[in-house]
């Protein structure tokens, strides 16, 4: 009767080995080679002084690296200063029919690159103390654990700028005085408000996530509202609507569609008409006068391309909508070409202001007309932008007399007709005004006397006489003296 077989028998580390051993048979040098190679990428025969008796190198790619010579030289001498320790203790700690434990040494190389990390469990083979050593090489599974961390370093890098982001725009969206809510465009109901949606909507309920988003208007603007996100969710790019909410609030609502996780929101906005709550501070009744102000206005960006006018800027330019205007530039009809406007928006940056600028506009029929333009640069709003009044002054200036019956008096109106007159007109009148001015001067040196008058300014009698005449002066019936 045979015994019953021997229980697996358990080592140190929790390995298991054969239930009977003799199962393998005998074993020959060359089984015992094929194993040792099949089992490791490199296999070292070391004898009991710690001396390298033979090699083999199974993996290809170890077999092309420049590994210093290992036949014949002591293993310790072989690896790098780090791993000296390690193969010193593998070497004494390795019972002579037993096994010891994984260790990573770096094995130097022959040009002195760096070294090649591989990973060495060392085998008793008798009782002289010789070892063989299996090692497995770890540059691939490097490489795919520096691999591995590269990837998760990354994907921690774009969480936290994820997040970053997502903290930056949660701020902006809580902290927004202007009411936002998203609205889920399939279902049209509230995903998210912000505060002043709360605010706004007189309740938090009503903007509630789940929430209808027609909830929160009067009956007779809620198909309005409808209507807006149905455009808005066909692509479309409507236009804002004025809405009636359902505390009685007048806003404006604006819708636009963006998409999201493969969902489709609508981002609607709420901008109160009046502010609610606030004291009424006249504004609604300053854009209610600058509308029926007689003369012309206009708001514009830091471009010039107009933003907004009031009806006198209408009829100027001869337009009869709104909509024909917005967007132009205001070059085109204010100014001589690459002169005046330049100068204004030059004044404008510099001194912030320009009061009476004399200039012409042309309407788009090619009408001109005399004009004066005050302007003010709003460089600290929401937008930066310039505004313009603009009177026509052509009529008073046909009204006024005829330069050469009034000669100006004076530098500062000589410098007034700058815009007005041309060149050759203002200098025309500046001799004459000099002309005119000697001769007075001539005339109350000599106490009136033309003869003497004449000769302190080298002229004739004849041809003083004749200037007198066309300015005006003295009294031409009397005598020289």
């Amino acid at each position: 009767m045979r015994p019953p077989a021997a229980s697996p028998d358990t080592d140190a580390v929790g390995s298991i080995g054969f239930a009977d051993p003799a199962a393998l048979g005998a074993f020959d040098a060359d089984l015992a080679v094929r194993l040792t190679t099949v089992a490791a990428d490199i296999a070292l025969v070391v004898d009991g002084n710690g001396v390298i008796r033979d090699v083999a190198i199974a993996s290809e790619e170890l077999a092309r690296e420049p590994l210093v010579l290992l036949r014949g030289q002591r293993w310790i001498d072989t690896v790098g200063p780090d791993s000296t320790v390690k193969i010193d203790e593998m070497l004494r700690a390795t019972p002579p029919a037993g096994v010891g434990r994984w260790r990573i040494v770096n094995q130097r190389r022959r040009d002195g690159d760096g070294v090649v990390t591989l990973r060495f469990m060392t085998v008793g083979a008798g009782e002289d103390g010789r070892i063989i050593a299996l090692g497995r090489d770890l540059r691939a599974t490097a490489a795919m654990q520096q691999r591995l961390l590269a990837a998760q370093q990354s994907m921690e890098r774009d969480y936290l700028r994820l997040r970053q982001a997502e903290q930056r725009y949660r701020l902006l969206f809580d902290q927004s005085g202007e009411a936002v809510l998203i609205v889920d465009a399939a279902t049209r109901r509230v995903v998210e408000a912000n505060p002043a949606a709360r605010r706004v909507a007189g309740s938090d309920a009503a903007v509630a996530p789940g929430a209808a988003f027609a909830v929160i208007f009067d009956d007779g603007s809620r198909d309005t509202a409808g209507a807006l996100l149905a455009a808005a969710a066909a692509s479309l790019a409507p236009d804002p609507v004025a809405v009636r909410l359902a505390g009685g609030a007048e806003c404006r609502l604006s819708a636009t569609l963006y998409r999201h996780d493969n969902t489709t929101y609508v981002l609607a906005r709420l901008t109160p008409l009046v502010e609610a709550g606030l004291p009424d501070d006249g504004r609604q009744m300053l854009i209610d006068v600058l509308e029926r102000l007689p003369d012309a206005f206009v708001i514009t960006d830091d471009r010039l391309d107009i933003l907004a006018q009031n009806a006198a800027f209408l009829d100027l330019a001869q337009f009869a909508r709104r909509e024909h205007i917005r967007g132009q530039s205001l070059r085109y009809f204010l100014g001589r070409p690459a002169i005046d406007i330049d100068l204004i928006v030059a004044h404008l940056q510099e001194e912030g202001s320009v009061r009476n600028f004399a200039t012409i506009f042309r309407s788009q029929q090619g009408v001109v007309d005399e004009v004066e333009v005050s302007a003010v640069a709003v460089a600290d709003g929401e937008q930066p932008c310039f505004g313009f009044a603009i009177r026509t002054v052509g009529r008073r200036l046909r009204d006024d007399p005829p330069a050469g019956r009034d000669l100006p008096r004076s530098v500062e109106q000589l410098t007034e007709l700058v815009g007005r007159v041309s060149l050759k007109e203002i200098v025309r009148e500046s001799t004459d005004l000099i002309e005119r001015l000697c001769i007075e001067a001539a005339l109350a040196y000599t106490g009136d006397n033309r003869a003497s008058a004449a000769d302190i300014l080298g002229l004739s009698r004849q041809s003083l006489y004749s200037k007198l005449h066309r300015h005006g002066l003295g009294n031409l019936a009397g005598g020289d003296e």
